[in-house]
């Protein structure tokens, strides 16, 4: 099966917006080429200067030719605000889709499904992935299409004037690329879904902490509690530093080798031009000066770019393991519930990737008006038995029944009417109760 493409994948969220997405591109590249057209006009200048010395009154055309650089460097400057402004309304479009899709989804799944994950895991996925396809679509996109643009347009322009300054000062630019390429990898994308994967954690063990202070002070149990906390924040640190050492002199490679661009060209326009300085080859010197740290910062983009796709792939994979999630069958009528009591029978319960069952074989009978207390040490099952009454999963096998009916035949809102329920970890919402 082909593995669909992570544009692909935004498209289907974009919807006929996904025009204006490709309009950016067209527009950033238009605006960066443009862009290029400036460099041209001020190299004319300056060959006008250099040539008419030292009687400058032979320079005529300056006024001109600076009037023509500003106005093109106006023109990209337009393009490109209207690239921004078409890819920020879709991103926008898509992001609020994928937070609808993502949360209607979720309303769907069983509802233990919010235990088992944890609120503050779901809600970074929800809230930070889909944020991170935003900020790609709406920068870094049309970014990219612009960077792309315009080493074509930099490589007509280093080769027009001068082939060989031009051919040497791509040397130090390929060699930057090879370094780009060992960071940008597929160790690279590993490494990424590790970040999330220990951010992720963090972020969900910071969520529950904080909602657990009450009565973690109640209790006196500040140290123990602290200390699921406390390691993920150790895991998080421990791989950050070590994959920032690792990439540090790949870095300051890469870094060294797209700022000495000038320092290659001046060494050989001193070769070329000789000692007693070739006024062509100093207006092309000059030129090339000007205009190489575009490629610099075009070399940028590009790598964070890369490092940037790495980041919305994996907010797509996250984003995915949700939506993959079954929902949960959902009855269509209203069941004739006879009495309120409760029959298990050959129950058998297994959590998701678990290695054991978590219930297995229960057969139980509660008559209505009937109180049972569920007694047995931590870890014994007496939580998930309950929450099988009350359908948060569904049972491995085996089935429940109220009144004699199974509760997979009974919807969810009559189910609820029936069964009420005071969970042992608190859920507070940020509204009134009423």
């Amino acid at each position: 099966m082909k593995k669909e493409s992570t544009m692909h994948k935004l498209f289907t969220y974009a919807g006929s917006y996904k025009y204006l997405t490709i309009a950016s591109w067209i527009l950033s590249a238009a605006s960066a080429l443009i862009a290029l057209l400036p460099f041209y006009y001020i190299w004319r200048i300056m060959q006008e200067v250099v040539l008419a010395a030292p009687d400058y009154s032979k320079a005529q055309n300056l006024s001109g030719l600076g009037w023509s650089a500003v106005g093109f460097a106006l023109l990209s400057m337009i393009i490109y605000i209207c690239a921004l402004l078409c890819s920020h309304i879709a991103a926008f479009h898509v992001q609020a889709n994928m937070r609808s899709t993502l949360m209607r989804h979720i309303l769907t799944l069983p509802m233990g499904f919010m235990d088992s994950e944890g609120s503050g895991k779901i809600r970074k996925i929800v809230n930070e992935s889909t944020a991170a396809t935003e900020t790609y679509l709406a920068h870094q996109m049309p970014d990219k299409a612009g960077a792309m643009a315009t080493p074509v347009g930099l490589l007509v322009l280093l080769v027009a004037f001068d082939w060989k300054l031009g051919l040497l000062s791509l040397v130090p630019v390929v060699l930057a690329f090879l370094i780009m390429g060992a960071m940008t990898g597929q160790r690279m994308k590993d490494k990424m879904t590790e970040y999330q994967n220990a951010l992720e954690e963090m972020s969900s063990e910071a969520v529950e902490y904080v909602r657990g202070i009450p009565v973690v002070k109640t209790f006196g149990q500040s140290v123990f509690s602290f200390k699921r906390f406390q390691t993920s924040i150790k895991k998080y640190e421990k791989w950050t530093i070590a994959y920032t050492k690792e990439l540090m002199w790949p870095m300051v490679g890469f870094t060294t080798l797209i700022n000495a661009i000038f320092a290659v060209l001046i060494g050989a326009a001193y070769w070329f031009g000789g000692a007693g300085g070739d006024p062509e080859v100093l207006i092309n010197l000059l030129f090339y000066i000007i205009i190489t740290p575009v490629l610099t910062v075009t070399l940028g983009k590009i790598m964070y770019g890369g490092e940037n796709q790495m980041i919305v792939e994996d907010a797509l994979k996250r984003t995915d393991g949700i939506l993959s999630r079954n929902p949960l069958p959902e009855a269509e009528k209203e069941q004739n519930i006879k009495d309120h009591s409760i029959a298990l029978q050959n129950v058998s319960f297994r959590y998701e990737n678990a290695g054991r069952d978590a219930l297995h074989q229960i057969n139980l009978d509660i008559k209505e008006g009937e109180h049972v207390a569920f007694v047995g040490p931590s870890g014994g099952g007496k939580t998930t038995l309950a929450s099988l009454i009350a359908r948060f999963y569904d049972t491995t096998e085996g089935k429940v029944c109220i009144g004699g009916v199974d509760v997979k035949d009974i919807p969810s809102a009559q189910l609820m009417n029936m069964v009420s329920f005071v969970f042992q970890d608190s859920k507070l919402l940020k509204m009134s109760i009423y």
